[in-house]
């Protein structure tokens, strides 16, 4: 009978060859039957025939087998050494003749990062040591419930080790169930705030490491450790933080002047800036039809007919003097 056995190493030995193996050191052997479970045993040498009766296998001592295993194990470290050491010697005379070229190349305080594979796992990488704070910008409305999901085993490992996280998003994000389910999971120093706009991404951690786009598919992006830079974008952060609406973990309700919302004053504006309503949309992280949709409520609102009267009546009503 033939048993299907998933590939392991021996350090890993499966549930099966354990139970078998163990069998086999009580009794001195073990049936050939009953060890077709865990087919390992014979392949990494726990198990060899008994070659006076070949219906049993009889067991390896685990005294003898454990060195035997280990010096396979160092011989696999020290063909690696020898790999790292020939790789050296390869890269060595190429990054002189790189670093004669351009000295700033070499410089770890900017690194281009391209794909988007290797942008999140440099970002899951250094959050992976964070202990202090993680400052985020997420434009364009609420993350998905699948990236929420892949996102919270890290975040609550770090706020497991004491770090807090403040997260800007827009307006938008007030609605997205997911979002709020997910901060509630959450256990530890967790913050998140709203605007009707926000800068580009950006991700801070530990204020020695900062991620931003570096095109505007996000495709590349740009690991930066310079502190200069990343106290300029510590400011940004803070400065936006201090003028957004909180959302959690106790929501603010949003200011209303003259019966329209923050969010309608952030649309007249930019209707005043004769942006269309995709580029409204855009802009506020809202498809156009939610965007038409606020639009024609602050017609409403206002008393407009069509939209030229709009822009002339949200200039009379003075809504967009104060501060969205």
């Amino acid at each position: 009978m033939t048993h299907e056995h998933p590939p392991h190493p021996v350090e890993k030995l499966c549930e099966a060859g354990l139970r078998v193996y163990a069998q086999a050191l009580r009794e001195g052997h073990v049936a050939v039957e009953d060890a077709e479970a865990a087919p390992c045993l014979t392949r990494f040498g726990l198990l060899h025939p008994d070659f006076e009766d070949s219906r049993w296998l009889k067991p390896a001592p685990p005294a003898v087998l454990l060195p035997r295993l280990l010096r396979g194990i160092e011989d696999e470290v020290a063909r690696h050494r020898r790999r790292e050491r020939e790789l050296a010697e390869i890269f060595e005379p190429l990054m002189a003749l790189d670093a004669d070229r351009s000295p700033a190349a070499q410089s770890s305080a900017l690194t281009v990062l391209s794909g988007t594979g290797p942008i999140n796992a440099a970002i899951q990488h250094v959050m992976a040591e964070a202990t202090q704070e993680i400052l985020t910008i997420q434009p364009g409305g609420a993350r998905s419930a699948a990236a929420l999901a892949e996102s919270y085993a890290q975040e609550q490992a770090m706020l497991d080790r004491g770090a807090r996280m403040r997260t800007l998003y827009q307006h938008t994000t007030r609605y997205a169930h997911a979002v709020l389910d997910h901060f509630g999971r959450l256990r530890g120093d967790v913050e998140a705030r709203t605007l009707s706009e926000v800068t580009d991404r950006l991700v801070v951690i530990d204020r020695s490491v900062a991620f931003i786009p570096a095109n505007a598919e996000r495709t590349l992006a740009l690991e930066i450790r310079h502190p200069s830079v990343i106290a300029y974008l510590t400011t940004t952060f803070e400065r936006q933080w201090n003028l957004a609406t909180p959302l959690f973990p106790t929501a603010a309700q949003q200011p209303q002047e003259n019966g329209v919302t923050a969010r309608q004053r952030a649309i007249a504006a930019l209707l005043v800036e004769g942006e269309t309503d995709a580029r409204i949309a855009e802009r506020l992280g809202m498809n156009v039809r939610t965007c038409r949709a606020h639009i024609a409520k602050l017609a409403a609102t206002l008393g407009s007919a069509n939209r030229a009267q709009l822009g002339f009546l949200i200039g009379r009503s003075q809504i967009l003097d104060q501060e969205r």
